[in-house]
């Protein structure tokens, strides 16, 4: 393996946000203004909708097509994010990425049934079975072709803090999102919601947001994230990529060639949708292409060599 170092440059990269918060902090609400920020004018957001339809209560303020879902097998949200990308939604909001973790047919439950149908209900062998799963729905999100904010739960408790008259009071407070542990260091920024409906950025790549705190974000929100977005270099998505790998007459050395670029890029995992209609991993399907060519390649070399036969004598 060779290691080749080459000038830095800024990609113009797609929005990966995640915002955390108990219920009623206003994670949806938020979520939809910034993605009508994002998507701009004649831009198509999409919502994947695991809260019991609860996004479409604003539909009469926003608009965005709506995907409902009942049971959160993480390989079901790897298939609704290729829809979305391919159906050209340029946002897609994920309401909420909890479920996909801790309901039903989500991690919790995969790991164990794993543990149970195949460990003796060792859970070490479960997660083992049950991790590239998740893996795979996060490359799909980091991966996605446009946008993505997801919102997450996070666990609630009751503390008693002293209100601004010097009295104590009980007040609900969320803690840790309901996801696992580090979920965070995915994304390119990460906020805090609390039942003021005040958003504290806690991670933040885009200096203009580091340390912010907002008070019921509007859609300066999304603005300052997309024009943060917009300076950096235009690059290729995963459906250009797709499409250069499905492009009739691609040898194997150029499907090696994407390969490397895709890998180098961190998309192998994206998820889209081939000329079959099925729901593959890009990189699965530069290797499906590359072996193909290579087997045509070396069907036309065997041809040429001295001694072949390939007619009537």
């Amino acid at each position: 393996m060779s290691f080749t170092f080459t000038p830095a440059t800024k990609e113009q990269a797609k929005a990966r946000i995640a915002l955390a918060g108990p219920s009623g902090s206003g994670k949806t609400y938020t979520a939809l203004i910034t993605a009508q920020a994002l998507a701009g004018a004649g831009g198509k957001v999409a919502v994947i909708d695991t809260e019991r339809e609860s996004a479409s209560l604003y539909a009469d303020e926003f608009a965005f097509d709506t995907l409902t879902m009942h049971t959160y097998d993480p390989r079901d949200l790897v298939r609704a994010l290729a829809a979305a990308g391919e159906a050209g939604y340029n946002t897609v909001v994920v309401d909420s990425l909890s479920h996909f973790w801790m309901g039903t047919a989500g991690m919790l439950e995969q790991v164990d049934n794993a543990a149970k149908r195949s460990y003796g209900g060792n859970s070490f062998g479960g997660w083992k079975e049950a991790r590239p799963m998740e893996r795979q729905m996060i490359d799909a999100i980091l991966a996605y072709p446009g946008h993505v904010i997801v919102t997450m739960r996070t666990k609630t408790e009751w503390v008693v803090q002293e209100n601004e008259r010097g009295r104590k009071e009980p007040k609900k407070i969320g803690t840790k999102p309901e996801q696992r542990e580090g979920i965070e260091y995915e994304f390119t920024i990460v906020g805090d919601m609390d039942l003021e409906h005040t958003l504290v950025v806690s991670k933040s790549r885009a200096k203009p947001l580091a340390d912010a705190v907002i008070r019921r974000p509007d859609e300066q929100f999304g603005r300052t994230v997309l024009e943060w977005l917009g300076q950096g270099k235009p690059m290729p998505s995963a459906l250009d990529y797709r499409d250069t790998a499905i492009a009739v007459g691609g040898t194997y050395a150029e499907l090696r060639a994407l390969h490397e670029t895709v890998k180098r890029r961190g998309m192998l995992g994206a998820a889209v949708i081939d000329d079959t209609g099925e729901t593959v991993m890009l990189g699965d399907l530069i290797v499906a292409r590359g072996k193909a060519a290579y087997a045509v390649e070396q069907q036309g070399a065997a041809a040429e060599q001295p001694g072949a036969t390939g007619g009537d004598e």
